[in-house]
């Protein structure tokens, strides 16, 4: 029955408030474009390599938050300096996300799932950790409705296991709502010592956890 609701109805599911999500949100989508062009500059769209479902990679679409500056060796400065006002507010509000209704759309992603993470981070997961991609990864889930960025990796890692063999339409009911709520809430955007999260450098001993 979980095979059938993930492969099927799941997706028919994503198809179908995608395409009614980027038709309410046409709009709206347009107008922060423009104002991305305008306060950040170009190009508007942030795009990266991501690993989805079983590993495959897909082109992940985010409204860009950072501007480009860099110091005089030419390389990027930190997140936290490029990382302006007006993009912290995209990122509060879940604004920057919106791009990725394409993915869902294309089938790379769902609504619900674990995040989309770096192709650098493959080798590093272990056994279990690797099970986070054997579903669509999602706009949100588990992992982001019970912390987000303040979560370790392996708090982050162990809900989107926790999620991969629980995955239900009732548990995406779930997890669809209290987004909306933490959306509204603005909670968990960064981490207590980054302005996003801190790179994941792999496994140590004694970082294995369990979630109550």
């Amino acid at each position: 029955m979980k095979q059938v609701y993930d492969k099927v109805f799941k997706r028919i599911l994503d198809l179908i408030l995608s395409v009614f999500a980027l038709l309410i949100l046409s709009v709206p989508m347009g107008v922060l474009a423009v104002l991305v062009r305008v306060k950040l500059g170009a190009p508007v769209v942030f795009q990266q390599q991501r690993p989805g479902r079983n590993g495959k990679i897909f082109t992940l679409y985010k409204f860009r938050t950072m501007t480009n500056e860099r110091d005089e060796n030419g390389e990027l400065l930190p997140d936290e300096v490029r990382l302006t006002a007006f993009g912290q507010t995209l990122r509060k509000l879940s604004l920057d996300e919106l791009p990725e209704l394409f993915n869902i759309l294309r089938g790379d992603m769902s609504f619900v799932g674990p995040r989309p993470l770096l192709i650098k981070y493959l080798p590093l997961y272990n056994e279990r950790q690797a099970h986070r991609h054997d579903v669509r990864p999602g706009l949100t889930g588990l992992a982001q409705v019970n912390g987000r960025n303040l979560l370790s990796w392996n708090e982050k890692f162990e809900y989107d296991v926790k999620y991969v063999e629980n995955e239900s339409f009732l548990l995406d009911l779930q997890i669809t709502f209290k987004t909306i709520v933490n959306v509204l809430k603005r909670e968990g955007i960064s981490s207590q010592t980054s302005a996003t999260m801190e790179e994941f450098a792999g496994n140590r001993d004694g970082d294995e956890v369990t979630l109550s």
